[in-house]
């Protein structure tokens, strides 16, 4: 009877223990992924006004989302990512030419056409980029020169925003590229941000080779 006495005191004792000891939790994990090395091709076409080069594990398609009237839109592409569910939307726009864009007015919406200029481009890539403020937890913009002699802005958006990634690239005088990053997926920077990481030397290495004709 003493002994069970004693048993039963040891175990209050280290119940009491166990209940005023640290609780470190471990951190939440996600999927390793295993990264292809960097490697580019040219994207090159008779008809395009631009090329440049794009990682050999990515595909070009065509945007199908503009309006058949756009002058522009044949131009604009978009770069897949398979591995990754993620996409780059290029959208090329000619300074000087123009540009259509819906309009609402009392009566619904209508088709406005509207001259582009380097100001109205370049106003219209911030204004997209911060569209994602609700989400975003920080907007960081770097300008660059690239070593073709482009000039433009690179976009890192942290927070769970749509995109993470955006740019635009312009010699001011006749071409206007734009770029953005989106993943097919709920966003989340935790564990996008491994990707993003690897994805932004793809975006820096297109902007860096990038050229007009």
């Amino acid at each position: 009877m003493k002994q069970t006495g004693v048993i039963l005191l040891v175990a209050w004792i280290l119940l009491l223990l166990s209940c005023n000891s640290d609780y470190t939790p471990r951190p939440r994990g996600y999927f390793s992924i295993d990264f292809p090395e960097h490697r580019y091709q040219t994207f090159e076409k008779d008809n395009y006004p631009y090329n440049f080069e794009y990682p050999v594990y990515s595909h070009i398609v065509k945007d199908s989302s503009l309006f058949d009237d756009n002058p522009d839109s044949p131009y604009w592409i978009n770069v897949d990512f398979p591995a990754f569910n993620a996409r780059m939307y290029l959208s090329y726009k000619t300074i000087g030419g123009r540009s259509v864009y819906k309009v609402k007015t009392e009566k619904g919406y209508k088709d406005s056409s509207v001259v582009n200029t380097f100001e109205n481009l370049r106003e219209e890539a911030y204004k997209i980029t911060y569209k994602h403020t609700s989400r975003a937890s920080s907007i960081q913009d770097s300008a660059f020169r690239t070593p073709t002699g482009l000039e433009g802005v690179f976009f890192s958006i942290g927070g769970n925003a749509a995109t993470g990634k955006q740019f635009y690239a312009t010699d001011s005088i006749k071409h206007f590229l734009r770029g953005a990053l989106y993943f097919n997926s709920t966003p989340n920077e935790d564990s996008l941000n491994i990707v993003y990481n690897f994805l932004e030397k793809d975006m820096l290495h297109l902007v860096n080779t990038l050229k007009w004709k």
